[in-house]
Formats: structure tokens, C-alpha cells, sequence
């Protein structure tokens, strides 16, 4: 037995695990916490950490479970292949993958970091650029804006700002 690599259909993840446990197979889909934007109010949710990946564990001759149902499953793309090789995972990287699973979840990965500089999308600050301090509720935040040389603390719906990339 060993672990291979599946490419899921676009945000079909979840439902490639769902579709390839019920037919019997052993998968893994490493998930981690997000912060995102609903409705302008914060929410933690959970995504893969590898997008339109995950893993399946299968075996090799007649005790492995046959692999023809895995193409035709609901979510799933392929199974991932170098040339006519597929492609295997080493057991030591699920398993880290596993260990640090609780880590991944319990701390989501913020909207914002503090420092970072963001630009306001709307409202009487529009247009002008600012650094994110903090979130001040969980649909507020508090950036720093220049006026008149000095910077000034100000009080923005998240769902007003944008990351400078």
C-alpha cells in the first residue's frame, strides 16, 4: 500500500473526499483555517491546503481495491502521473501532514497582517493607501492613515480594504 496524488475538479475537494470514501477507499485531504469575508463580517473557514489536491491510499495487485472507479468519481479530475509512473507520497509526509493538522486548524491563516499595507476600497477614504494594525471587531479593523504628514488611527469595515500586492 502506499499514497498517490488526486487532482480534484476546481473547489471540488471536499466532495472528492466525500464521493471516494463512500466507494471504500482511504483518503486524506490536509484543510486549513482561513479567515475570509462574508456578507462584510470575518468567518473561519476551513480550505485545502493543497488546492485541487489530496491523497488516496492504494495497493498494488488483486488484494488492492481496483483504481477504474477513481477516474469517473464525482469531483475528482485524475490521478496525478509522471509520464506512466504514478505519483507516490512517502507515508512520513502524510504523516507530518497529520501531526500538524491541529496546528493548521486551530490558528487560522489571517485576512491581514499587522504592518501589512493595505488600500481602502470605498468610502470617504477611497483610494488612499493605509497599514493594518489590527482587527477591532469582527467586522472592523483599525489601519493607520497618513493625513497631513501625520499618521492618524481609523476605524474601517474589513470589507473595505484590499491588500497592496
Amino acid at each position: 500500500m502506499y499514497w498517490c496524488v488526486v487532482q480534484t475538479k476546481p473547489r471540488q475537494e471536499k466532495r472528492a473526499l466525500l464521493n471516494l470514501e463512500k466507494q471504500g477507499y482511504e483518503c486524506y485531504l490536509p484543510l486549513l483555517a482561513v479567515e475570509k469575508l462574508h456578507k462584510g463580517m470575518l468567518k473561519v473557514e476551513e480550505e485545502p491546503l493543497f488546492a485541487r489536491y489530496m491523497f488516496i491510499r492504494l495497493g498494488m495487485g488483486q488484494s488492492g481495491k481496483s483504481w477504474g472507479p477513481i477516474r469517473s468519481t464525482k469531483g475528482v479530475s485524475h490521478l496525478v502521473t509522471f509520464g506512466t509512473e504514478y505519483a507516490k507520497v512517502d507515508e512520513q509526509l502524510i504523516e507530518a501532514l497529520r501531526s500538524r493538522r491541529d496546528a493548521l486548524r486551530s490558528q487560522p491563516q489571517r485576512l491581514f497582517a499587522k504592518g501589512e499595507r493595505v488600500w481602502v476600497a470605498d468610502g470617504p477614504f477611497a483610494g488612499i493607501e493605509a497599514i493594518y494594525q489590527m482587527s477591532d471587531s469582527e467586522s472592523r479593523a483599525m489601519v493607520l492613515i497618513e493625513i497631513l504628514s501625520k499618521p492618524v488611527q481609523v476605524k474601517i469595515p474589513l470589507a473595505k480594504l484590499n491588500k497592496i500586492i
